[in-house]
Parts: C-alpha cells; sequence; structure tokens
C-alpha cells in the first residue's frame, strides 16, 4: 500500500503537471522541472520534506555550474521516461539505468554511478541462486531494470508497484520470496529496518548500463550542459565526494574518481 506521503505526492504531481516546463524565475535563472522517485535511498529520496540524496545533490551541484535551477517533483518510475519525452519534466532524475529499450524514448547524459542488482529475502531461506526462485514471488518496481531482470528468472512469479515502498511492505509481511532492488538501496532498508530478518539472496553486477540523467531527444542543448557539469564535477572531485557522503561501503567506479574519463553514454541518433 502506498504511504500517505507518497499520495500526497502523487496530488501535487498532477496538479503541477499543468505547469509548463522551463519557467524562468526571478533572479533570471532557468527553472527546469525534474522528476525523480521519493522512497529509493541513497540515491533517491524525501528528507524532511526536501528532495535529497547522492542523483539530486549531484544535479543540484551541475544545475549551478551550468547556469539554471531545478524544481524536483515527485513521481512513479513506470510514468517517469514517457513524461520526460512528452515534456512534462524536463529531466528525470532516478538512479535510471541507460538500457538500448529507453534510448528509444530518451536520450542520457553520461554515466554517474554503476551498481549491482540484488534479490533482497527473508533471513535464512537459503535462497542464493537464480533457479532457487523457481515458483518464488519476486517483488519489483514497475518498468526498471530490475522489472527486466526479474521477468529473465526462471519459473518465478514478478509482482509489479509503484514504488519501493510498496515493494518492501510485502516482502515484510511475507507475501514475498525475494524484493528485486539496486544493491545500494536495498542496504539502506536493511540498515533503516533493524527488527526487519532480511538478507542478500543473490547480486549480481551491472556495469554496462551505468545510472545517467534523462532528458527528451529534442533538447540537446540541456544534455550537452549535463555532460558539461558532469565532467566538471568529475575533474574537481565532487562526485567522489557525494559519493563518500552517500555510499558508506560501496566503492566508486575508477571512471569516476576525482580526474577519471567518466562513464560515456552513446545515444543513437541524438
Amino acid at each position: 500500500m502506498r504511504s500517505t506521503l507518497s499520495k500526497i505526492l502523487a496530488v501535487a504531481t498532477a496538479a503541477l503537471a499543468l505547469t509548463a516546463c522551463g519557467s524562468s524565475t526571478d533572479s533570471g535563472a532557468k527553472t527546469l522541472r525534474v522528476g525523480t522517485l521519493t522512497d529509493a535511498p541513497p540515491s533517491i529520496y524525501l528528507e524532511n520534506g526536501t528532495f535529497t540524496g547522492f542523483d539530486n545533490e549531484l544535479l543540484r551541484d551541475i544545475a549551478k555550474r551550468e547556469g539554471f535551477e531545478v524544481q524536483f517533483v515527485g513521481t512513479e518510475f513506470a510514468s517517469l521516461l514517457a513524461n520526460v519525452a512528452n515534456g512534462q519534466f524536463d529531466i528525470g532524475s532516478s538512479t535510471i539505468s541507460t538500457t538500448e529499450a529507453r534510448k528509444k524514448t530518451v536520450a542520457f547524459s553520461n554515466g554517474y554511478s554503476t551498481g549491482f542488482t540484488t534479490i533482497i529475502t527473508k533471513k535464512g531461506a537459503g535462497l542464493t541462486a537464480l533457479p532457487a526462485f523457481a515458483g518464488k514471488r519476486l517483488g519489483v518496481v514497475q518498468a526498471s531494470v530490475q522489472d527486466d531482470f526479474a521477468t529473465k528468472v526462471g519459473g518465478a512469479e514478478v509482482v509489479r508497484f509503484p514504488d519501493y515502498n510498496a515493494g518492501f511492505a510485502q516482502l515484510k509481511n511475507g507475501t514475498l520470496d525475494g524484493w528485486v532492488v539496486p544493491k545500494d538501496i536495498g542496504q539502506k532498508y536493511i540498515d533503516q529496518n533493524p527488527a526487519v530478518p532480511l538478507d542478500f539472496g543473490y547480486t549480481v553486477e551491472t556495469k554496462d548500463t551505468p545510472s545517467a540523467f534523462a532528458v527528451a531527444k529534442k533538447d540537446k542543448d540541456l544534455l550537452a550542459k549535463l555532460n558539461d557539469g558532469l565532467a566538471k564535477a568529475i575533474a574537481d572531485g565532487t562526485v567522489a565526494r557525494l559519493h563518500a557522503q552517500f555510499f558508506k561501503t560501496e566503492p566508486l567506479p575508477k571512471e569516476l574518481e576525482q580526474g577519471g574519463p567518466g562513464l560515456p553514454v552513446q545515444n543513437p541518433g541524438v
């Protein structure tokens, strides 16, 4: 079941959809609307009513460098890329993996993180290999990369949710056998819920589709700004600093270390 906060944000998102993207502030800086999630720490989440997390703080830094401002709007992942493509949002910021299928809908900035996909289970379940999940119920956020991953787990029943909180609630009450999530998000939920006996059942590294910001294919100027600001943030160590702030144990990819070459993303036809 969705939290009250998520419901409020959904209503706010619907109302804000009537506002045109790319408005200007009194200071003259252009304000861009950013679609993001509310419940996926440490990457993207709400804290005391403010959108934060690694992805969103990095985007704030890039915006400052490139002369625009950002207005974050809570949304569900399943509709995020379509709403970037149709102009409801100027940018998508939600640890979005740069798959070839998604490149048909939007263009992506260069990558700012890599990670791992994991299946979280109840402690002691003994589900540590993919064949063990045949006949099991796997929860995922709808339209996520983890959704794609789960559909390829032979014999598993995939149960789709609009957000991470809803999936976690079902895992906690025992109606799911596994919860497929990015490992850093799963670790955060485990850390924040020590009374719930959970464990990592199966984990696989995902290096070929780094996370990136999404923009409409036609918005080449904004894409160039995002890449320019990201390159500067890598060069001066800002990406490394933010990564260390939000990811306490996960190593930073060498490409994103201070002065590193970055993680280039190709956008066919853009």
